[in-house]
């Protein structure tokens, strides 16, 4: 096996190591001429440097576990994951040039990625464009709202779809469906933000007569984060939404006051953090944690009762309100697809909904914090969140 220069990093294998591995013609050009990349934004094959061409057979138990069909499939590198998600194998059949994905853990199960190693490198360049808003994306720098989000997203589609004959594997489908969803919304130039959410986006969303915004009268005076009252009195946030759920009875109390006056008696109020008296109950997510946000920076925090800790959650309220919204209109998608992506391919939609967010809100990548609300919950595919 050889590389080209480390700045490109390209992966090479030569004629003797393909051997009667792959006797697919232009995979083996591929293989022995351009090369892979090692790594992408998508994808790695630095597995082939170290260890070179191997069968499913090879890396998993034996053979005894994998139908006839998968055994000599070639693995050669990885789809990347986030943290905590297991990487799914990236499998090549030597004899059609077919790419799949599967899991070392189940190998049994196979899913499609593309119909030739040139496709799948195609896919993953232009996915990489709409990401960094170049090339074939260029011109979506700086535009941001719905029609941005609808066109991108079309545009996306259409180059799957001709590598595909239209039928256009989960994984891509993901892609094109749900990584414009970031184009939504600009940088928070006004709105002192994170992000300038479009006006009524929330309402067009959830619907107007589900949106609760609150009054000046209604926040405490621990509250003095001025962008945050502001995008509360104007934006607001949807009553009740996927995983959350805003606490109506106002004015919005203190996580003190909370613990004091409306559950006096139910915790131990020697539990709370130390700086309790500013952070301000917003309202409750599932099991047992508490929305609170901090008066002062406008930070986003869950509260966990169990524990009796602050992870954060979200940079702000715009953050958060796009998180809500991602998640709401995610299920909208796959509900017009008749629940294609979550049946057939719900850790892959996971890891691109983590992906999405992170993107717009880091706060799960960069936090020291053990656990994040937001990205435990989405791959959470028992209790069926996506």
């Amino acid at each position: 096996m050889s590389t080209t220069d480390a700045a490109v990093a390209a992966i090479t294998l030569t004629e003797d190591e393909l051997g009667a591995y792959v006797t697919h013609a232009p995979t083996r050009g591929l293989l022995t001429g351009p090369g892979l990349p090692g790594d992408s934004g998508l994808l790695t094959f630095t597995a082939l440097r170290t260890a070179g061409l191997r069968t499913l057979a090879d890396v998993t138990e034996g053979p005894a576990r994998l139908a006839e069909e998968l055994r000599d499939r070639l693995v050669i590198g990885q789809l990347l994951a986030p943290a905590g998600m297991e990487a799914e194998s990236i499998l090549l059949d030597g004899s059609t040039g077919e790419i799949r994905t599967t899991s070392l853990l189940f190998p049994a199960d196979s899913r499609p990625l593309a119909p030739s190693l040139e496709v799948l490198l195609r896919f993953a360049a232009v996915t990489e464009e709409l990401a960094g808003l170049r090339g074939r994306f260029a011109s979506f720098a700086g535009q941001y709202g719905a029609k941005t989000v609808a066109e991108a997203s079309r545009r996306l589609l259409a180059l799957f779809e001709e590598g595909t004959g239209g039928e256009v594997p989960p994984y891509w489908k993901a892609a094109a469906l749900i990584r414009p969803l970031a184009l939504i919304a600009g940088p928070g130039t006004d709105s002192g933000l994170t992000l300038d959410l479009p006006a009524r986006l929330l309402d067009q969303e959830f619907g107007p007569g589900r949106m609760v915004r609150f009054e000046e009268m209604d926040f405490p005076a621990a509250l003095t984060h001025e962008p945050t009252r502001r995008f509360l009195r104007e934006a607001g946030l949807p009553e009740e939404a996927l995983l959350f759920h805003v606490d109506t009875d106002v004015p919005l109390p203190t996580l003190t006051e909370y613990y004091t006056e409306e559950r006096s008696g139910e915790y131990d109020l020697d539990d709370l953090p130390a700086h309790a008296d500013r952070l301000i109950r917003l309202g409750y997510l599932v099991e047992d944690n508490s929305l609170v946000i901090d008066g002062s920076t406008g930070a986003v925090l869950n509260f966990s009762e169990p524990e009796a800790a602050l992870y954060p959650l979200n940079t702000d309220v715009s953050t958060l309100a796009f998180t809500l919204w991602l998640l709401h209109h995610e299920h909208t998608i796959d509900e017009h697809l008749g629940n294609e992506l979550t049946t057939e391919a719900y850790d892959q939609l996971a890891a691109t909904m983590i992906q999405v967010l992170s993107t717009i809100d880091p706060t799960g990548l960069t936090s020291d914090a053990p656990w994040h609300y937001w990205t435990e919950l989405f791959q959470d595919e028992a209790g069926g969140v996506l």
